[in-house]
């Protein structure tokens, strides 16, 4: 059981991780000791808080990973095992090219925090139930594996990343993408 926070040490926290959301969405890179100067801290305080920059960026990514498990799993309530991957691949994709902190944590091999692999794991088994009954359904390629998910919808990421834009432009872009994406992964039905 974790003991809360004291007012003023939530308050901190609160702060280093507003500061480090804005780092990360500017694309400067995590360094603690800018984190606490920015955030008008002690770099002890900081260091209290979070041990290492990687924890600090897995924090910031926690609540986007959190709303994705959460699509996910209403995705798989959808009737519709096409319409459920797709619109959990429409989710992901998006929260990509919006959330600059998801791509990293999403590709790290290790995690710091026990919080994020639990988040991981839990969003490669829903990605994982929802082409399963798509493949179940024959609406989508039997070729396409779960591992394929991550480095596709990464790909999609990056291909938007590498042209700039508004954030609607960037979406727009992610949509179109992967819309042409799915379009090839969708199963066509077999005529006897």
């Amino acid at each position: 059981m974790t003991t809360p926070l004291r007012k003023d040490a939530a308050r901190n926290w609160d702060r280093i991780v507003a500061v480090a959301r804005a780092l990360v969405d500017q694309g400067t890179p995590l360094q603690l000791n800018d984190v606490a100067g920015r955030a008008g801290l002690g770099v002890g305080t900081v260091y209290r808080h979070f041990a290492t920059p990687e924890a600090l960026l897995e924090t910031v990514a926690t609540p986007c990973l959190e709303a994705l498990v959460a699509h996910g799993r209403h995705a798989l309530a959808d009737t519709d095992p096409w319409r459920a991957l797709e619109a959990f691949l429409f989710r992901t994709v998006e929260a990509q090219v919006t959330d600059a902190s998801l791509a990293p944590v999403a590709a790290a091999a290790t995690d710091t925090l026990p919080r994020t692999t639990e988040l991981k794991e839990e969003l490669q088994s829903v990605g994982g139930a929802l082409l399963d009954r798509a493949h179940d359904a024959g609406a989508v390629r039997r070729d396409l594996a779960a591992a394929d998910l991550v480095p596709l919808m990464c790909g999609i990421a990056y291909a938007v990343n590498v042209h700039d834009g508004t954030p609607a432009d960037r979406i727009d872009t992610a949509h179109r993408y992967l819309a042409t994406l799915l379009e090839g992964l969708h199963a066509t039905p077999q005529h006897a």
